[in-house]
């Protein structure tokens, strides 16, 4: 069946993603977004980007896709400099899920969810047959294709951006606050059968967040910002337990914190903690 068109991996590396001493100012290099970041992201990896408003995170993620071009460094995916080729073939090939979502909003939903394949030649039966089957995997009903996304819920646009961003088999996601405009327990439902699809399609997601709860919950691996560059990096639990960083330590003792509060309220007792 069709699929988006892949970068060849050409160093043998397993790594999808990998940034060599990579930067990026919007002053003139007075002050960085993103300050040498090196990282490589290996294929399947479930890794969320933490840190204060403005520390780059956002940044970061579009100078994986070429939205954003950096100023020294080189980014590389598949072991290939993103900058080989137009930046816009280059993202047809990534899933990329935003907070707003920015559905068409002219178009119906099953055209929002189509306009990659369509972009990419598909013939018109296969879009059809991605489209029902992408709305069958994010659990919107049959007919929702029909309808236009004003028609929809705040879930169920988030739903259908995830769905558009699947649309050409990518199996590399870039996700910036996926969930953030949604009511807590919309945004838990979603972020796990989020976490389920990357799964069961063995995508490779990197996903910005500034729920740090969110981040320790869905992720295998954290990165955690401070004025651009990355000060920590590792699985949720080595940061939960180990950071060596004083400020990574009280940024990651926020979901103990919480934790220990619910169990002292369950258990009608007080905690300080």
């Amino acid at each position: 069946m069709p699929s988006a068109e892949t970068l060849e991996t050409d160093t043998g590396t397993d790594a999808i993603i990998a940034l060599d001493a990579v930067s990026k100012s919007f002053d003139g290099a007075r002050t960085f977004a993103v300050r040498a970041a090196n990282l490589e992201i290996g294929r399947g990896s479930f890794v969320a980007i933490v840190g204060a408003s403005g520390s780059g995170k956002t940044t970061l993620l579009k100078l994986v896709n070429r939205l954003i071009e950096a100023d020294a460094g080189t980014v590389r995916l598949y072991g290939r400099p993103v900058g080989e080729g137009p930046g816009h073939i280059l993202r047809r090939r990534i899933g990329y899920v935003f907070q707003d979502v920015g559905l068409f909003p002219h178009m119906t939903v099953a055209d929002n969810i189509g306009v990659t394949p369509k972009l990419l030649g598909w013939p018109r039966a296969e879009i059809a047959a991605r489209v029902a089957e992408l709305l069958a995997l994010v659990d919107l009903p049959p007919d929702s294709g029909v309808r236009s996304p004003a028609a929809l819920s705040g879930g169920q646009r988030q739903r259908v951006g995830i769905a558009r961003a699947l649309a050409a088999r990518p199996d590399l996601m870039l996700m910036d606050e996926p969930f953030g405009a949604l009511d807590p327990v919309l945004r838990e439902a979603l972020g796990r059968e989020y976490r389920r699809i990357h799964d069961d399609l063995g995508l490779t997601t990197l996903m910005v967040t500034h729920d740090v709860v969110e981040a320790v919950l869905l992720a295998d691996r954290i990165l955690v910002l401070r004025a651009g560059r990355i000060v920590a990096d590792g699985p949720p639990h080595a940061l939960l337990t180990g950071a060596e960083d004083a400020e990574v330590r009280a940024l990651m003792d926020m979901p103990r914190r919480q934790a220990a509060r619910v169990d002292a309220l369950i258990d009608g007792t007080t905690s300080d903690e």
